[in-house]
């Protein structure tokens, strides 16, 4: 997903309304307390003004000393309510701000999980995890501190500067002129400040997706001595995104001062035109006294809101890259009003019609070009060709992880693209030619092909796959770690451990992609009678290029640039002396 220049502003963060919805009653609570907080805030320059003037002013040292006890005690209730207030403010924006971040990245990564394989053409993973991560971390801050501290300063803020206007309408009002001046290069300072925080966060991202690109393929980074070009590669990555982090940060530091400095110098001019009032007896010290407290109040503030909206901007670029992803919709989805598959007995029926489909990434050479096949249920069908003929295209399409350019692909009479695909996939079952591993158990692994099945079940489908005595060999048998992607397995092992959960799932359908490919002379002799029982009742489709493998496949049929060329039983294939014969020659020769 490339990225796209941002337009927006912190408007941006409205993106996050579906997420505080839900929780309309903590963030109330969070915004009383917030109010409160600040309202005991400005609430003490006024018990302040009531000492100075009450009890320091007062002649008789014992009612003075009576008198400041008293407002001593008031200034105590206030820090008291202060304090009460601002930690039930902070835990309630704290519990929203990781609830809100959790939700998030839920809802970002079940929906990348359902997107088409078109998707992944366009977006490297490395990107998609640093938008998990870093972006939500962002949003995180916000929700959870900053949009807070921005909202109890700006109650604050504008509560000082509704005293100090009450109090000295005539300085503030001339404060207020120079403030509405301040407004405008902060708001140019901020749009270049988004812009920047944007571009960060993307920079970043390249260097999580070259990352995740090398990290997962380590053995062949290694094989090639290729090391220190890769880490060359990485810190020129990071360099980048140090480069566009410090302009941001420079932008940033800018944009801050002018705000201080500029507020400081306005509220000061306030501050000056208090004390030549107090001099000329118009206001009393304790009137002065409340005033420069309302005018630390509104400066600081300011000084945090200067602050505030800095992150606000980084967050808001965060939260648009954020909505990309949530906003993408893949091409393929299920129908609204899907249609009921019909039970399969004895295997799925399989009838393509007239198919001609283009990948996405490369829309002028077809990959599958006017392709008919019918298979019968039952029937097991062998796809083989060289490289790049559509064997595996095939296999994606009866999938539908894309849907074609025409013509369609009906399974027990019904057309793909009318049932759910939940539905779709549940009736079929394959073995990829490089078997996945995920980072759990064996037992776990298995049990990926259908997660209620008991031990028992698991068991049995390895030890039909011939996986049940390396298993049970392992430091702890079915409950051993296999590492990340399987690393403490052999090529063969994997294989034998992706063919037991596709057995333990049962499909109708059965897809075979070179299931046989990573496995020695004598696993493969295993594992073959193993699929030769798996296919009974059910139809299979295989694809190889061992072509050993396919030699008692119902049919053969031979793929060349997208279309069929011919088709048969192996002996016929090689009685017609066409491009399977010329295939198995080159093999069998071998």
């Amino acid at each position: 997903m490339p990225s796209t220049p941002a337009k927006a502003s912190p408007r941006s963060l409205s993106g996050l309304l579906p997420f505080l919805r839900p929780y309309r009653g903590r963030i109330g609570l969070a915004m009383l307390f917030l109010v409160l907080a600040a309202m005991a805030t400005l609430v003490f320059p006024v018990a302040l003004r009531s000492l100075i003037d009450g009890g320091l002013a007062a002649q008789d040292k014992g009612t003075a000393l009576m008198a400041l006890r008293e407002h001593f005690v008031e200034l105590f209730a206030v820090a008291v309510g202060l304090g009460f207030f601002s930690a039930a403010r902070f835990y309630m924006v704290s519990w929203l701000g990781e609830r809100v971040t959790a939700d998030l990245r839920n809802a970002v990564y079940g929906h990348v999980l359902e997107q088409s394989p078109e998707f992944f053409e366009s977006t490297q993973t490395g990107e998609v995890l640093s938008r998990l991560t870093t972006d939500t971390t962002l949003v995180q801050t916000v929700v959870g501190s900053s949009l807070s501290m921005g909202l109890r300063n700006a109650v604050m803020g504008v509560g000082a500067l509704g005293m100090l206007v009450w109090t000295n309408p005539y300085v503030m009002t001339q404060v207020l002129g120079i403030l509405v001046i301040v407004v405008l290069p902060s708001v140019w300072f901020g749009r270049r400040v988004r812009r920047l925080s944007r571009a960060s966060q993307d920079r970043i991202a390249d260097s999580s997706a070259i990352a995740a690109e090398v990290l997962n393929a380590i053995p062949v980074v290694q094989s090639y001595t290729a090391e220190s070009r890769e880490a060359s590669r990485f810190e020129a990555s990071t360099s980048e995104a140090f480069g566009t982090a410090v302009r941001r940060s420079r932008a940033r530091a800018l944009l801050i001062a002018f705000i201080i400095i500029a507020t400081s110098a306005a509220l000061l001019w306030g501050l000056y035109q208090g004390t030549q009032a107090v001099m000329a007896g118009r206001i009393t010290a304790g009137h002065l006294g409340e005033t420069v407290v309302y005018v630390i109040i509104l400066a600081g503030a300011a000084a945090v809101l200067g602050e505030v909206y800095g992150d606000l901007l980084r967050a808001a670029g965060a939260t648009e890259r954020l909505m990309e992803l949530l906003d993408s919709r893949s091409p393929v989805a299920s129908p609204a009003n899907p249609l009921t598959p019909q039970a399969a007995h004895g295997g799925s029926a399989i009838a393509i019609e007239n198919l001609t489909f283009h990948y996405p990434s490369r829309p002028a050479t077809p990959a599958l070009k006017d392709f008919s096949l019918s298979v019968a249920p039952g029937e097991t069908v062998a796809l083989v060709g060289p490289s790049g003929a559509g064997k595996s295209t095939v296999f994606q399409l009866l999938l539908r992880f894309y849907d074609p350019l025409q013509g369609r692909i009906l399974l027990d009479g019904v057309a793909t693209n009318a049932l759910a695909l939940h539905d779709l996939r549940q009736r079929i079952g394959i073995v990829p030619q490089d078997a996945v591993v995920f980072s759990s158990s064996a037992m776990e692994n298995i049990r990926y092909g259908k997660p209620g099945a008991s031990d028992e079940e698991v068991m049995a489908a390895a030890k039909a796959a011939f996986a049940h005595d390396f298993i049970e060999a392992l430091p702890e048998g079915y409950g051993t770690f296999l590492g990340e992607r399987g690393v403490r397995l052999s090529g063969g092992q994997r294989q034998r451990i992706a063919i037991a959960r596709a057995m333990l799932k049962n499909p109708p359908l059965l897809l075979l992609d070179e299931a046989t490919s990573a496995l020695d002379a004598e696993s493969e002799r295993m594992v073959q009678a193993a699929l030769e029982s798996a296919m009974r009742d059910r139809t299979t489709l295989v694809i190889a290029h061992r072509l050993a493998t396919v030699q008692k496949a119902d049919r053969i049929v031979v793929l060349d640039h997208g279309r069929i060329v011919e088709q048969g039983t192996h002996h016929s294939l090689v009685a017609a002396n066409g491009v399977y014969a010329r295939l198995a020659a080159l093999q069998f020769m071998e």
